[in-house]
């Protein structure tokens, strides 16, 4: 099967294994769009032999996306990778509900999305959607096998309005618990960070899904305190007490924490068995097989209005 491949140079996070995994499956020609060529999608697919692909998997920044969807309407076989979807549900996005009138003029393509409920509401809406959880660079983040000198930390970003729960939520944890907020580069600075928690404090409050960094964390051996999410954990596989302890206030998480300053077995088990879910489950790899997996299946037959777009845009590209 031949897959055209659309992706972002640089892209954040850098899904890079992803792809060169992809490629090992399926026959993948992949091409990485400056913001110029994403911007103008026409112009960069006009070179292309669309006809000697089966599939396009486009991953692209949504907002780049959003303005050409009657050019992407005529591409068949169009997967589409998500991870930002679950911004179609938050009061605070300014996409809110954007992402469904983008979908309802794509009747042909399948979508993969990064949160179970956010798969679950779209296809209540009548989209062909996909779960797959997020997931991690192993030859990046891994465990190093060191002393942990910070008991409670959590790196990333809170200043989004989107991540105003975060916030609130770390900020009243950093009054009463030794919590460091912390910021890093991607990379080696982020791997060598994690591995000095002990306790990483994962808070992705009204995000409705799983951020990468809380598998990022399991990896590198950290143990996960995480927002309780409901839909999500028997999705992902996850299970409290065994792989991660969820909490859903912070008086749950501050219990959690007296539990395992008094019980360092407890937090032993727990690090050792989320990292070890880590590894068998959320690794890029794994990612790669199950977008493999999508590519290959069969796909639903587009409307005949469809089908014709398609046809016609074989010649409009050229033609122009």
């Amino acid at each position: 099967m031949r897959v055209l491949v659309l992706t972002a140079a640089p892209r954040v996070p850098d899904l890079s294994a992803v792809y060169a995994s992809l490629a090992r499956q399926v026959d993948a020609d992949v091409r990485l769009l400056d913001k110029t060529q994403q911007r103008n999608l026409k112009a960069y697919l006009r070179g292309l032999p669309l006809a000697d692909y089966e599939r396009v998997l486009l991953d692209l920044p949504f907002k780049h996306m959003y303005a050409q969807a009657t050019l992407l309407a005529r591409l068949r076989g169009l997967l589409i990778y998500e991870e930002d979807a679950c911004q179609n549900y938050l009061a605070t996005s300014k996409w809110r509900g954007a992402f469904s009138r983008f979908y309802r003029r794509l009747p042909a393509a399948r979508i993969v999305v990064t949160g179970a409920s956010v798969a679950r509401r779209l296809r209540e809406e009548g989209f062909d959607v996909t779960f797959i959880p997020k997931g991690y660079d192993p030859q990046t983040l891994f465990d190093e096998q060191r002393e942990r000198d910070i008991e409670l930390g959590f790196i990333g970003r809170t200043a989004s309005k989107d991540y105003a729960g975060r916030k609130s939520l770390l900020d009243s944890l950093a009054a009463c618990e030794p919590l460091q907020l912390l910021r890093t580069e991607p990379g080696a600075e982020y791997r060598h960070m994690l591995n000095r928690i002990r306790c990483f404090v994962s808070a992705d409050v009204g995000l409705g899904e799983y951020m990468a960094k809380n598998f990022e964390a399991m990896a590198c051996g950290c143990v996960l305190l995480a927002w309780r999410q409901g839909e999500e954990e028997p999705a992902i596989g996850l299970e409290d007490g065994r792989h991660l302890l969820l909490y859903s206030s912070l008086d749950e998480l501050r219990g959690h924490l007296a539990r395992l300053r008094s019980d360092p077995a407890l937090a032993t088990s727990l690090a050792a068995a989320g990292k070890a879910f880590a590894e068998s489950r959320l690794s890029h790899a794994h990612l790669a097989e199950r977008l493999a997996a999508e590519l290959r299946a069969p796909w639903p037959v587009a409307p005949a209005a469809s089908r014709w777009g398609w046809l016609r845009s074989l010649f409009t590209l050229r033609k122009d």
